[in-house]
């Protein structure tokens, strides 16, 4: 065990000697998410929700034991023996304080936190903080769990100011612990003028170092963690810090430009996305972690026949983004560890009470196309269509293009709006009247379906990732 910090390019310990972090996101975890956990819109929405529908108490209860069965010793045991040695740790600002009450610490925050970090270092396990979500929301999509698509998160400068309140205390709570790789402040932030995310992360480093001035600060790239290319000479103000690429490939989703085949043209365009990305820290010999990346898989229950041939094609991506990972001595945290079937690295059965007990629930979800991850629109394009070709026909195309254009398409604005946000919105209630007049035993039950006995492993994914840990 030894502290890690950054030295030019490389990640390494107290003595010098490099060290390669390769493992997995615990997504869904203290930061849920709709695809990961099996529910429509945001974590804040199903929140009030279920509260509504069945009880403060009873809905505590259910998340509380949500958050303590979904890792647990048996899941870092598990993950250390594919050869892995880091786990990314999204987390929900709500955890540590209320909108109607802040900068006042929640200590009971840090029950389930403190509690995997502890596990992980037992097996071996380095771990990264990761603030998934900050107050106003930093990003325009879901995991920002703000329940809309601007992020507004850069139009007030209290949220930052909150943000930076509550790194603070982290950095107070967890500074000397050695088992933390270090600590990564914003994810994939979508700043419109490219400006004030570069202010943010001058604020945050300073507040940090001034309590901590010895843990690994990771910066997320502007726009979904893509693009540095505003940076400038701002990492000369910035020690020990390196820097955050999610490296998301469309040939390894549903919406693939074309099947993936890994022909040398595919794997060129594969490493050009990639080396693009992190061009900026390339150019200043800085140290680049892979903080996001992997393809979503088919299930049998939605695909049917054609799951398997499909999940060939993503593995075969899969395997030559590690090649280029391998030849450069990356660092990686793959998205993700457990789910409940679409990309974890293991994910819950289909047996278990959650997933009989939503099982029409969630083939209708998919059906509707409602999370924006890896949809599949074909069942309802046709209800859609009318609206873009609306849009289309109205606004002249140099107007359609807004931020976060172009990672955002056109049409995937449309969608977010119309599908991932409003759509959704209508089904949350839905997602919670399944809890009505269940005891505190059977919620308990449905709990348990996030233990690891629970779910199933997705082996070749995990075999994989062990020949290239």
């Amino acid at each position: 065990m030894s502290l890690l910090k950054i030295s030019g390019t490389k990640i390494v310990n107290e003595q010098g000697e490099e060290v390669i972090l390769r493992g997995a996101g615990l997504g869904g975890w203290m930061n849920m998410e709709n695809f990961i956990s099996g529910y429509p819109g945001c974590e804040y929405q199903i929140r009030e929700a279920l509260s509504e529908a069945i009880g403060q108490e009873k809905s505590d209860f259910f998340f509380d034991k949500f958050l303590e069965y979904f890792f647990q010793d048996v899941d870092a045991q598990f993950f250390k023996s594919l050869g892995l040695n880091c786990i990314r740790l999204p987390f929900n600002y709500r955890h540590f304080e209320d909108d109607m009450n802040p900068r006042v610490l929640k200590e009971s925050g840090f029950k389930h936190l403190d509690r995997v970090i502890d596990i992980c270092a037992k097996h071996g396990i380095y771990t990264i903080l990761d603030m998934h979500t900050a107050p106003g929301g930093q990003n325009t999509d879901w995991h920002a769990d703000h329940g809309t698509h601007i992020a507004n998160f850069w139009n007030h400068k209290d949220f930052q100011d909150r943000s930076i309140w509550l790194w603070e205390e982290l950095a107070k709570h967890y500074k000397g612990n050695r088992w933390i790789a270090g600590y990564n402040p914003l994810n994939e932030p979508t700043d419109s003028k490219h400006t004030r995310v570069i202010t943010f992360y001058d604020r945050v480093y300073n507040a940090i170092r001034a309590i901590d001035p010895d843990h690994a600060i990771f910066f997320d790239g502007n726009t979904f963690a893509s693009d540095f290319s505003h940076f400038g000479d701002a990492h000369k103000k910035w020690d020990n810090t390196g820097y955050s690429i999610h490296d998301y490939s469309s040939y390894g989703f549903p919406s693939s430009p074309q099947e993936y085949v890994s022909s040398d043209e595919q794997k060129r365009r594969l490493k050009r996305s990639y080396e693009k990305k992190r061009a900026w820290m390339d150019e200043r010999g800085l140290c680049v972690w892979n903080g996001e990346w992997g393809p979503v898989y088919a299930r049998k229950q939605y695909e049917g026949e054609a799951t398997e041939a499909i999940n060939k094609t993503r593995y075969k991506v899969l395997k030559d983004q590690l090649d280029i990972y391998t030849e450069d001595r990356l660092s990686w945290s793959i998205w993700l560890y457990k789910d409940i079937g679409f990309q974890g690295m293991v994910y819950v059965s289909q047996e278990t009470p959650y997933m009989t007990l939503f099982s029409k629930f969630l083939a209708k979800k998919h059906r509707l196309a409602v999370d924006a991850w890896g949809a599949d629109d074909s069942a309802i394009r046709h209800v859609y269509q009318p609206l873009l070709n609306h849009i289309t026909e109205e606004i002249p195309e140099e107007f359609r293009e807004i931020y976060p254009h172009p990672v955002w398409k056109f049409s995937d604005r449309v969608a977010r709006i119309s599908r991932n946000i409003l759509v959704s919105e209508f089904l949350v209630k839905e997602w919670a009247e399944h809890f009505v007049g269940k005891t505190l035993e059977e919620i308990d039950e449905i709990a348990a379906s996030f233990k690891y006995d629970g779910c199933l492993q997705r082996g070749e994914l995990n075999a994989i990732l062990s020949a290239n840990a």
